[in-house]
């Protein structure tokens, strides 16, 4: 399975409910699924590759015998968090349940043990024949989640129990398989990470230790919970998140260039990034000499985060980081107040520890005196419950 937990393989088979499935394609991307579409060769008749291709924007292959050296229907098995498979045909069903794999699709159900979701789409008497019905059965008892097909019109003038179901009741259902919390749908979340760098020669800088893995895990979650998410990351090794914009900076002044020009639209800023409280007066543009490298002189860089909260709207909420040797809640708490922020968390880094781990602990203060204490927790736990004091403070009426 993938680490970003929104991966779905979207399963196309060969009935005239194809189409119906652009609009769960669409949806599915909404709320921050990163979808790969994998067509039965029949049901490539009803809705062609291309236009699983420009709704997904990513390559579509409908058989193994396609780039073969890339192993394609391992490859996704084991890359997709979820399968998703509607419409399902009585032919695809009866694949399913009884292991055949000849096309990319079936080879994919069989290779994966991800939780499936099936959405049968055919004629009242073909849903109603003893095999179907049994097939149907077969799937249930192995684990597959196999909707009913709802009543009304089908092709032609028949009427039944038969039709492809709404996309909002097939996400009703897929729902509950995975559990994810669209809170923060079409919200616009901004979120730093990492550290920043000041030069102080072409091979040497003041920065710190931040990796950016809490920045990221922040970024990651609130994509799957709905959100718009811009990521500005300084000097970070993590690679790109796919299906968020990131906007790689440097120094200090670069941050602040990038926050300034996205800070206005954004409904929420989480600051994980660790900013440089100085930098160098000058900067050399050549290396300098061992000998000659006694002093450097520094200047306090601006606090980017005091700064924007300066001009917050009302609406915005404003979490930081704060990462403290000494005096962890009382320091803490006084930049919370002086930087007029909503949330603040607080770890103690003393030796070092939390940067560059998976793992952190510490306490999240807020400005209405709660106080909640993080043991031993996972980076992505922490951006979870990060973002659980982000939604309630973006739901309440005065926000």
């Amino acid at each position: 399975m993938s680490s970003s937990g929104r991966e779905v393989v979207l399963g196309i088979g060969g009935g005239i409910a194809a189409y119906k499935a652009c609009d769960l394609l669409r949806r599915l991307k909404e709320l921050g699924f990163l979808v790969t579409v994998v067509p039965t060769p029949a049901s490539l008749n009803f809705v062609g590759a291309a236009t699983w291709e420009a709704l997904s924007g990513r390559p579509v292959r409908s058989e193994v015998w396609q780039d073969v050296a890339e192993v394609p229907h391992i490859e996704l098995a084991h890359r997709a968090d979820y399968l998703l498979i509607g419409p399902a045909t009585a032919d695809l069903i009866a694949r399913m349940a009884h292991g055949r794999a000849d096309d990319l699709l079936t080879n994919i159900v069989l290779a994966s043990g991800a939780p499936t979701l099936v959405v049968p789409a055919m004629h009242p008497q073909m849903w109603l024949n003893p095999s179907t019905v049994a097939n149907v059965e077969i799937l249930r008892e192995r684990g597959y989640v196999v909707m009913d097909p709802e009543f009304g019109r089908l092709t032609g003038s028949d009427i039944g129990q038969g039709r492809f179901p709404e996309t909002s009741k097939i996400l009703e259902e897929f729902q509950g398989i995975v559990g994810w919390n669209s809170d923060l749908l079409g919200r616009k979340i901004l979120v730093t990470a990492g550290g920043t760098r000041e030069p102080i020669d072409p091979v040497r800088f003041i920065g710190n230790r931040s990796s950016g893995k809490q920045g990221y895990a922040v970024a990651q979650a609130a994509a799957v919970r709905g959100a718009q998410v811009h990521l500005i990351a300084a000097n970070c090794e993590l690679p790109d998140i796919e299906g968020i914009e990131t906007t790689r900076v440097e120094t200090t002044a670069d941050m602040a260039r990038a926050l300034d020009e996205r800070f206005a639209e954004c409904d929420a800023l989480i600051m994980c990034a660790a900013v440089s409280d100085a930098r160098p007066m000058r900067h050399s543009i050549e290396k300098i000499k061992k000998n000659e490298l006694e002093v450097i002189e520094l200047t306090p860089n601006p606090d980017l985060l005091a700064e924007l909260s300066k001009r917050r709207k009302p609406s915005q909420v404003l979490v930081g980081f704060a990462a403290e040797t000494q005096s962890h809640l009382p320091n803490a708490s006084k930049k919370l107040r002086e930087k007029n922020l909503d949330v603040l968390y607080v770890n103690d880094v003393s030796g070092g520890a939390i940067f560059g781990s998976d793992i952190t602990q510490g306490t999240i203060i807020s400005s209405d005196g709660g106080e909640i204490i993080v043991s031993q927790a996972s980076k992505d736990t922490l951006a979870n419950v990060l973002l659980d004091q982000v939604s309630f403070r973006l739901s309440l009426p005065n926000v």
